[in-house]
This record gives structure tokens, C-alpha cells and sequence, in this order.
């Protein structure tokens, strides 16, 4: 079956000498894994591997069949031509990390337009919009809202917050509590939208506390989510 859709670039991998398996969220048909021959080491191939950076957004035209693990692209093009998400040290590192996240979380061979277009927006505006060394920390709690797990925050006024079941108490319950300084720049992050959160003004080692609760957050809510390898090239691009 011959199927177009929209396509968002989640990782890619070497096959062979000069082939790709490049893995993408499609706005129809959810996770999609891709062959895609003649694309290392030759220029007499019809996609360019430019095109498969990481979150990527794409137009693609691709031969579907069932019970095929790897589908195969006839045609692409790109959707929206980034200025800055791979050219700017900090932005492309913070897609880097992100696209990581969502490789390992969106597993679903199925249509979810909402999220698909949470996730297309969310990328056009962070290339749009001046370096947000705090993007990262809000996509990841907004995304949540997708994944079925946001903060329950009708109570948000208690004084700790419980991840295990992502509400709000008067008092330590379970393991997993945060308290504090943490909760209140957890809570800021909670209540902040993309285009004003660039009044958030964290310390880079706060910045780091926060997000290692959001992923012990997700690793809480999502089975076999495990740290992201590339956190470790954040951490070294903030300080």
C-alpha cells in the first residue's frame, strides 16, 4: 500500500555499507521503521542523509505492507527547513537528548495526531525562537500530558509532591518526594508556557537537579525507561 504522511525523524542507524534504518513518528501511523538504501558514501542516491537528522520533520511517500518490520520510503522531502536546531551548539545538543527520549518511549504503531502535533509544533518554535537552555525541562512535562502521566496539580498548594503517583500531598508519602527549593522550581516548570519560559533563570546545577527528578519521573511511570546516554553531553554543554 502506498501511504503519504508527515514523519518526524527519531534515530537512525547504519545498515550494511550504505544503507539506513531510520525509525520515525508519522502523524498517521504512529512508529514506522524505515529502509532506506544508497544513502552513506555515494551522491547518486535518491535521499540525502542530510534529511535524517535527529527530529527531522519530513513529507514522505512510502510502500507500507503488513507484518514487514521495515517499511521502504519511494519519495521525501522536508517539511520545514530548520535555521537553527543543527547549527546551534546548545539547541542541537538539547534534539539530540530529546530525540533519544522519544526513541525509547513511543512505541505505538498507530495514529495520535494530538501528540504528533504537540511534537511538530513544539520543534518549529524552539528553532524559531532565540537558544532556551530550559526547553528540554518544559517539553518533557508537557509531554507527559500525552503519555498519560502530567502532574495531577488540583492540589499543588501541599507542600510535596509524590512521582509515584504525580500528586501533590501534605506530608512524605511512598518513596519518591520532592520537597522544597526542588518543588518550587518543579511547580514554576509546571505552570510555565513555551514562549514565557524564558523568565525561569536556573542554576546550571539546579537545572540538572530538576531534570534528573522529570526523568526519574518518567522512569516511575514508563516500564524499562532507562537514562538517556546522552545526558552526559548536556550536562557538559550547561557547565
Amino acid at each position: 500500500m502506498i501511504v503519504s504522511t508527515k514523519a518526524i525523524v527519531l534515530s537512525k542507524i547504519k545498515y550494511k555499507d550504505s544503507d539506513l534504518i531510520i525509525k520515525c513518528y508519522t502523524e498517521k501511523f504512529g512508529i514506522i521503521s524505515y529502509l532506506v538504501r544508497n544513502v552513506i558514501k555515494t551522491k547518486k542516491g535518491k535521499f540525502k542523509s542530510a534529511y535524517f537528522q535527529p527530529l527531522s520533520l519530513l513529507d514522505i511517500e512510502a510502500d507500507h505492507k503488513e507484518n514487514r518490520s521495515l517499511q521502504y520510503l519511494r519519495d521525501i522531502k522536508l517539511h520545514m527547513y530548520y535555521s537553527t536546531l543543527h547549527t546551534n551548539v546548545i539547541k542541537s545538543t538539547i534534539v539530540m537528548f530529546l530525540s533519544e527520549v522519544l526513541s525509547s518511549i513511543l512505541k505505538e504503531e498507530e495514529e495520535n495526531e494530538k501528540l504528533y502535533s504537540f511534537l511538530e509544533t513544539t520543534m518549529i518554535w524552539f528553532d524559531e525562537t532565540d537558544t532556551n537552555v530550559n526547553f528540554h525541562l518544559l517539553f518533557l512535562l508537557q509531554l507527559t500530558k500525552y503519555l498519560g502521566f502530567y502532574p495531577d496539580t488540583s492540589q499543588s498548594h501541599l507542600p510535596y509532591f509524590n512521582l509515584e503517583d504525580g500528586k501533590f500531598h501534605n506530608k512524605i508519602t511512598g518513596r519518591h518526594n520532592i520537597q522544597g527549593e526542588n518543588l518550587i522550581l518543579f511547580k514554576e516548570i509546571i505552570g510555565t508556557k513555551f514562549d514565557v519560559d524564558r523568565a525561569i533563570n536556573f542554576k546550571p546545577t539546579k537545572r540538572l537537579e530538576i531534570l534528573n527528578i522529570i526523568l526519574n519521573y518518567f522512569k516511575l511511570h514508563i516500564e524499562g525507561f532507562k537514562q538517556p546516554k546522552s545526558i552526559t553531553v548536556l550536562n557538559q554543554i550547561f557547565h
